[in-house]
């Protein structure tokens, strides 16, 4: 009887182990690429991974740190990472291998998301008052791999400089402003969504100023880069004397295109029927507005736009 017994008991251990393995076998573990700290892209993908983990069914999904806007797209591409955010105009690029893309990669869309807006924030009683200033200064750039420099040296060409004329220094967002904050850079740039960690950090313990582009060179760099756009930031959002202008592009999330198109479905289905939840404790995601959709410039992943169509968003 106590053979028996003992044979029971060895046969459900084997049972409860084998369904432990199909249920295990049967999770999908993705991963979706950020950026640096400091900005706005890693607690948005932080967000985002959420929302897929809790409910899409058997899928779970992290947020990396990687080299941002720029890096994002070719790390899609190469099967490096299975999501990421990136710059419209970055993705643009990258889907017709052209700009800092060498070939056309492999890529498609989601979802819009935030506008990034190019912040340029020093300390309050800097000597610093418009961009010109900068020559000569020791400048916060972001990363190597991220779409703040690229930024940068478009404006340097509208404002007829070039990089030679400042000591750039490539650093996290985070690192950046701090160094801002201990006065070893003069200014910091950051290509970010609003309100960006890096840039409420520092308010919070020193007193800045945003440095806005005058009138005429924003019109010239619309112009020049049709994906530009002028985003004006409340003054409360950095502790402000006043609302900043500030220069933007808006950005997009993107996935490998060759990913299961019923995964890709279900993925998003669940970030935007659940939305709301992000906002509830993600500040940036109040910026993301579905109806852009129409106007990201290249073509969705057929599952995301298989979803889109059903509630409307896409014709």
């Amino acid at each position: 009887m106590k053979l028996k017994k003992l044979f029971i008991l060895m046969a459900i251990a084997i049972l409860t182990l084998c369904l432990g393995l199909t249920v295990e076998a049967k999770q999908v573990e993705l991963n979706i690429g950020t950026a640096g700290m400091g900005g706005a892209y890693y607690p948005m993908g932080q967000g985002l991974a959420n929302l897929v983990t809790d409910y899409v069914e058997d899928v779970s999904m992290v947020p990396v740190v990687t080299g941002g806007s720029v890096a994002n797209p070719r790390l899609a591409s190469e099967g490096e990472i299975d999501f990421g955010l990136t710059n419209a105009n970055l993705a643009y690029f990258a889907y017709l291998g052209e700009g800092k893309y060498d070939k056309k990669l492999n890529i498609s869309a989601v979802i819009p998301l935030h506008p990034s807006l190019l912040h340029i924030i020093t300390l309050a009683n800097s000597p610093i008052n418009s961009f010109t200033d900068i020559k000569g200064k020791k400048v916060g750039v972001g990363t190597a791999g991220g779409g703040t420099i690229a930024f940068i040296k478009n404006l340097l060409k509208e404002y007829e400089m070039t990089i030679d004329e400042i000591t750039p220094s490539f650093l996290s967002y985070a690192d950046e402003f701090t160094q801002l904050g201990d006065k070893n850079l003069d200014i910091c740039f950051m290509l970010a969504g609003y309100p960006a960690s890096a840039a409420t950090q520092i308010a919070a313990t020193h007193k800045i100023k945003f440095i806005d582009l005058e009138d005429e060179h924003f019109v010239n760099l619309m112009k020049e880069y049709p994906y530009y756009t002028k985003i004006v930031v409340p003054k409360d959002v950095y502790k402000l004397e006043k609302d900043a202008q500030a220069i933007g592009v808006p950005n997009v999330l993107i996935v490998n295109n060759d990913l299961d198109e019923e995964l890709v479905y279900q993925i998003t289905k669940a970030i935007v029927e659940n939305l709301d939840e992000l906002r509830e404790t993600n500040a940036t995601a109040k910026q993301i507005d579905l109806s852009k959709a129409k106007g990201i410039p290249i073509p969705f992943h057929p599952g995301a736009e298989k979803y889109l169509k059903e509630i409307g968003i896409l014709d």
